[in-house]
């Protein structure tokens, strides 16, 4: 089983391109047709469906099929967890990591 460490870390390196960031970007204004984010990029449609797959892999966007057309939306859920937890990791709580286990050196 993969702890949260390993999940987001997959999230955060999925998020780590320019296009990606970009594609969540515009998918917070509501969602959005492929053919609506391919306007904004200089790429072809099957690097747009590989961008799409990786951000869909680590649960930060929803897809949906209607006809023949791709609609694409941003997991509100997943995307304000990775928010708490980068929140979590960037602030002394009770349960951060440093409090799990107790140091036996000298202090």
């Amino acid at each position: 089983m993969e702890n949260k460490y390993d999940i987001n870390a997959k999230i955060f390196k999925a998020l780590g391109d320019t296009n990606r960031l970009k594609i969540i970007d515009m998918l917070s204004c509501g969602e959005k047709c492929a053919c609506e984010l391919l306007e904004y990029f200089d790429f072809t449609q099957p690097t747009l469906s590989h961008h799409i797959k990786v951000l869909s892999d680590c649960g930060l966007i929803n897809s949906r099929k209607d006809g023949t057309w791709n609609y694409y939306s941003l997991n509100l859920t997943n995307s304000n967890q990775l928010v708490l937890f980068l929140m979590n990791i960037i602030t002394c709580t009770d349960d951060c990591i440093c409090n799990e286990k107790k140091c036996n050196c000298k202090k």
